[in-house]
């Protein structure tokens, strides 16, 4: 990707609509619906926007929103891209270069994935502390544009340790069910076989998911603040029961609500 690339796509945007968002939100496969409770400004199809992929993955609603919630300006992915559906890595975190340029400095990200921690049943969310990546491709890799951020960005810290903090805090008064854990992700789009399931666990891998990674490693390396959080889609431990889309999206839909509040209060008070 070029920087007039972005200022093509940027400014594409503002023409449409003078809009400088605070927080970025990417929603993962099942879990689209907290549009429904924001106030919408404007919305884009990922096909009408320059430079942007279109969703190709199954619930992925490939729209871009300009949202209001509770006086904060917000910009929503509604739909991802992901490596297996053919694109590379600068392409799948495109978006997130674009939220940066239009001004968020925290950027919010929801997925599913598979637990891998016995402690974990199904429709559990898992806030994400560090994660493992096994993906085959860097989103990084080429010339390093320095208008962007630095050529070896620092991933001591990937998620805010303070957002993690109070997120908890609030999961624990509101008694929303709720984990600290270790994401790992893998390129897919299959899942995974047992012995497969038993290494990743091995390895310090709480969830096994094939998304949020690369997008978290743009957004660090243009100095954004990151929260990600995990919803149990399948269970990856104990006898392996064969998976169909349906319960992934079941699960997704059970825990979405819980998702939900804990990004609002995220929103409402930071």
């Amino acid at each position: 990707m070029e920087m007039n690339e972005f200022k093509e796509t940027l400014d594409w945007l503002l023409e449409k609509k003078n809009f400088k968002p605070e927080f970025g939100i990417i929603l993962g496969t099942g879990l689209g619906e907290m549009v429904n409770g924001l106030k919408i400004i404007s919305t884009f199809n990922y096909a009408d926007i320059p430079h942007f992929p279109v969703a190709t993955a199954e619930t992925h609603e490939g729209k871009l929103h300009f949202a209001e919630w509770e006086g904060k300006n917000l910009v929503v992915a509604q739909g991802r891209f992901h490596h297996y559906e053919g694109y590379n890595l600068k392409q799948v975190t495109y978006p997130v270069r674009i939220m940066k340029l239009l001004g968020i400095h925290t950027l919010l990200i929801s997925n599913i994935s598979g637990a891998l921690n016995p402690s974990y049943q199904m429709s559990d969310l898992v806030v994400i502390e560090d994660h493992i990546n096994l993906q085959t491709e860097n989103p990084l890799t080429g010339a390093n544009l320095s208008e962007l951020g630095p050529r070896w960005p620092d991933m001591s810290e990937p998620y805010d340790q303070n957002l993690i903090f109070k997120s908890i805090q609030y999961a624990w008064k509101e008694n929303i069910k709720i984990h600290t854990g270790v994401y790992a992700c893998v390129t897919g789009p299959n899942l995974e076989t047992r012995a497969e399931y038993k290494y990743l666990s091995r390895i310090g891998g709480d969830c096994v998911g094939m998304s949020t990674v690369p997008e978290v490693i743009v957004a660090k390396h243009m100095g954004l603040r990151v929260f990600a959080i995990s919803a149990i889609s399948d269970i990856c431990y104990g006898k392996i029961k064969p998976v169909e889309i349906e319960d992934l999206l079941e699960a997704a839909k059970n825990a979405e609500p819980k998702m939900v509040r804990i990004f609002k209060y995220i929103i409402e008070n930071h």
